[in-house]
């Protein structure tokens, strides 16, 4: 056994996202933000195929999303508060990093554990932000799922998708407790 990491547990027994509509400028510059992506990519990745990428949205991009946004929901006729609430994903933002699942070809590792690992990386992520002491919360939303926003607006290949959208910034708010799962509904415990 290795020796306990206390203060890891504690960050992790007490961890809480901040709302994304919470964060704020300033945000991590590009120095600050490598090391927060290190971590992340040390996600478990079987066969070594890293099946996935990032790619840094700072604000002139976000602004240009807002708007690509506001296009495709009037194109699709989507409902005022669904748009207005897609919208200020992007326009409220002043730095997120998209996690892109890009599954590899591979005989061993299947699609499947190659998806679970970018969900890993977007968590990853999420914890290396708020362990360096910044604002964070992990968001999609329609425009993740969307194969027009994510090829015009992210240049996502078809086999491509994102797997998460991590706002990271300032948070001076303390954030709103949550319930938390009941440990003892959800596991099941064998011993024979």
């Amino acid at each position: 056994m290795t020796a306990p990491q206390s203060a890891v547990m504690e960050f992790l027994l007490t961890r809480r996202s901040r709302p994304a509509k919470l964060l704020h400028a300033p945000v991590p510059d590009r120095a600050a933000l490598r090391p927060i992506l290190t971590a992340a990519a040390r996600t478990p990745d079987h066969g070594k195929l890293v099946p996935w990428r990032f790619i840094v949205l700072e604000k002139p991009t976000l602004t240009k999303l807002a708007a690509l946004t506001t296009d495709l929901a009037q194109a699709r006729d989507l409902p005022e508060d669904q748009t207005a609430k897609a919208v200020s994903q992007y326009a409220d933002a002043d730095l997120v990093v998209a996690v892109i699942a890009a599954p590899q070809p591979s005989e061993k590792v299947p699609a499947l554990e190659q998806t679970l690992s970018a969900g890993a990386v977007c968590l990853a992520l999420l914890n290396a932000a708020l362990a360096s002491g910044w604002g964070a919360n992990w968001l999609s939303g329609w425009t993740s799922h969307d194969p027009e926003f994510t090829a015009r607006g992210l240049g996502l290949e078809p086999s491509e998708f994102v797997a998460g959208m991590i706002h990271i910034g300032t948070c001076t708010t303390p954030p709103p407790d949550r319930p938390r799962p009941d440990i003892d509904a959800i596991t099941d415990w064998r011993d024979a």
